[in-house]
């Protein structure tokens, strides 16, 4: 009889043990975990979208957006990009994109989107504009002899 008193308190004492009310906590002050950045989704930059066309195909659309976060099965001409930048478990950024689709061909994209003409360095035509002057050219190896006779070049950068 007292085995089983015994062994019910035991019982008991444990389950209270699992409420975890009793633990106390820390004052950490200035101190915290840290939190890790997480991006999750598809990046899709304004780059990207301007490559997008309308009467683009399924194929060539996921050539330039990347695969699509969800494609839904109810609505298959439909396609999402999601997009999501939490920094320090605070979500800073986040960015959904909608890709519509008609007889397999691209109407239009829905969301957080610029159109390419509004983007700076954009002409009018919507196409940007090359820039005036082309890049540096790389100048020619330089070339030295050593006294062996072989011809040796140096590097293109500096020593």
């Amino acid at each position: 009889m007292q085995a089983r008193i015994i062994l019910t308190a035991l019982a008991l004492a444990s389950l209270a043990a699992c409420s975890g009310s009793w633990i106390p906590t820390l004052p950490l002050g200035p101190l915290r975990p840290y939190r890790i950045d997480v991006q999750q989704g598809n990046v899709v930059t304004q780059e990207m979208i301007a490559k997008v066309q309308p009467g683009m195909t399924r194929g060539q659309v996921r050539f330039a957006l990347g695969t699509p976060l969800v494609a839904d099965v109810f609505h298959p001409d439909r396609w999402d990009y999601v997009y999501q930048y939490q920094k320090a478990g605070v979500v800073t950024e986040h960015r959904r994109i909608v890709v519509v689709f008609k007889d397999d061909k691209l109407v239009r994209i829905e969301g957080d989107v610029v159109p390419a003409s509004s983007l700076p360095g954009a002409a009018k035509s919507g196409k940007p504009e090359k820039p005036a002057t082309p890049p540096p050219a790389a100048p020619p190896p330089q070339e030295s002899s050593t006294s062996g006779g072989s011809r040796e070049t140096s590097p293109p950068w500096p020593k």
